[in-house]
């Protein structure tokens, strides 16, 4: 069964506390929260206070995505805000050995992103450091988009990868996961999948977590 990680993009606004309680009583474990610059992504979304003032609210991982240029001014800030696993993109202008090295310097997880046209093999120099690998299967920057199901074939390249050198790192997929598909993300592999709307969106947001979680059992 693949961790359903729901997106705090898709929440509401107006009541963010109400909504991280209320997802996290239907059974969540992990809240993927997206971080955009504006610039790496034409959109912008929260800052590291609104990590800190969620913080306190929930006991939930808080897996922290940096769609941002230079991630490695801002790392520091989301440590200290209360992010525990902290995703930068392989595609950012910041050096990415420094991210890591820093993101692990401030005692978190550190995990690598790839977008759609991104090729696997740009995480693989980066495979022995890293604890969390991020597959987008949409072009990022916004919600309510469809999966692109060929995105999926980076999972199995992946794994082979880390298989070969003895490592086990969580691949996650982020963009379009629903009902209708994630059986299908879970036979490709993914072992964590953010879900945004297909949660946050749902009459009953209890249901629709445990329908997600069990449609990807395999």
């Amino acid at each position: 069964m693949a961790v359903i990680a729901p997106s705090l993009l898709s929440a509401d606004f107006t009541k963010m506390g109400e909504e991280v309680r209320e997802i996290e009583s239907v059974g969540t474990k992990v809240l993927h929260i997206d971080i955009m610059d504006g610039h790496f992504v034409p959109n912008l979304t929260f800052g590291y206070s609104m990590v800190k003032a969620l913080r306190p609210v929930s006991d939930m991982i808080f897996d922290v995505h940096l769609m941002m240029t230079n991630p490695l001014e801002y790392i520091e800030n989301f440590a200290k805000a209360g992010s525990d696993v902290i995703t930068v993109h392989t595609e950012c202008d910041s050096d990415l050995g420094e991210c890591i090295e820093l993101i692990h310097k401030c005692g978190k997880k550190a995990g690598l992103s790839i977008k759609p046209k991104t090729q696997p093999e740009a995480l693989f120099p980066y495979l022995d450091s890293i604890e969390h690998i991020l597959v987008m299967t949409v072009e990022p920057g916004f919600g309510g988009q469809s999966m692109m199901p060929e995105c999926l074939d980076k999972i199995a390249a992946i794994k082979s990868e880390c298989a070969s050198r003895g490592l086990r790192i969580p691949v996650m997929i982020d963009g379009g996961v629903n009902a209708s598909n994630v059986r299908m993300a879970a036979e490709a592999g993914a072992d964590m999948m953010v879900a945004g709307n297909a949660v946050f969106g749902a009459a009953d947001r209890s249901a629709a977590f445990r329908e997600l979680s069990e449609r990807s059992e395999i």
